[in-house]
């Protein structure tokens, strides 16, 4: 593979992730009232449709187990998540979305799908830009 295709390539997705954070950061905060890892915890737990443990939720959120709990800390806080202690092994923690979490979840989704939609249209093209 050629090396500046690559780099190119490396550029694209770092100026798109920027982007879709900043537009992510503005709109659902305005809109709705959570960041975007607030909003992606909550996404995760509804794709599972199940209670997820704090580890699980870091592999698939992409932040230190430190920083989720941060931001489990803040949902739990408004109410739209709960901890749970896992009956068989009391190291473990499960995080668990409230009615409310959902409602929260189901009134952002459409802010989420729209901003990653203007984020990545031409995205269909494969065209990364040199």
């Amino acid at each position: 593979m050629d090396e500046r295709f690559v780099v190119d390539t490396w550029h694209y997705v770092l100026a798109r992730h920027a982007r879709a954070m900043c537009a992510l950061e503005r709109e659902l905060g305005d809109k709705h009232g959570l960041g975007p890892s607030e909003f992606e915890v909550l996404d995760r737990i509804v794709h599972h449709d199940r209670d997820l443990r704090i580890l699980e939720l870091c592999d698939e959120v992409h932040l230190s187990q430190s920083a989720l709990s941060r931001v489990v800390a803040r949902l739990e806080k408004a109410g739209l998540v709960s901890r749970i202690v896992c009956a068989s092994d009391r190291r473990g923690v499960f995080v668990r979305i409230t009615d409310e979490g959902r409602a929260r979840h189901k009134a952002a989704l459409p802010t989420h799908r729209a901003v990653l939609r203007e984020v990545f249209a031409d995205a269909r093209t494969g065209a990364v830009p040199r």
